[in-house]
């Protein structure tokens, strides 16, 4: 566990990223939220967790493009094969969140959030505005990243 004087130390260094950083957190999911609508919250609440890791944590290996977008690609497709299985519930989401884990790692796509991509889509539904919503927020995060890159900086 980190020190008290390290923690306020790297707050006093990084106060204005921390404020920048999240203040563009922000704005981004609010455009978002306004742009693809009240009806797709439940989607886009797995954008939450990717909005994180890209303004908190830009230079992880989770926040490159190629994960970010690989990862919800890989979310939505085992979120949808679930999504129309015949299971029940209780076996198709942990499976539709574990075939996404699996997925991910053997492809090198590791973005943890899409995981919750898998889940979300499993419980909802599957249909071209679900694959829709999901795809324009992971290029937007992945590219608020790209441009953004000489102003974010990692803050954990």
């Amino acid at each position: 566990m980190k020190s008290e004087t390290s923690i306020r130390g790297k707050f006093k260094k990084l106060w204005k990223n921390y404020l920048l950083q999240s203040f563009l957190a922000v704005v981004v999911l609010f455009v978002l939220v306004l742009v693809l609508g009240r009806d797709r919250i439940v989607v886009i609440s797995a954008m939450g967790a990717t909005t994180f890791i890209v303004f908190a944590v830009p230079k992880d290996y989770a926040a490159q493009t190629r994960n970010v977008i690989g990862g919800h690609l890989v979310g939505l497709a085992a979120g949808a094969i679930f999504y129309f299985t015949p299971l029940p519930y209780y076996i198709e989401y942990p499976l539709a969140v574990g075939i996404a884990i699996f997925v991910m790692v053997a492809l090198d796509v590791e973005h943890p959030p899409a995981a919750g991509t898998a889940l979300a889509v499993v419980i909802n539904e599957v249909s071209p505005g679900v694959f829709v919503t999901i795809m324009i927020s992971a290029l937007v995060l992945s590219q608020c990243r790209y441009y953004l890159r000489h102003y974010l900086k990692d803050l954990l």
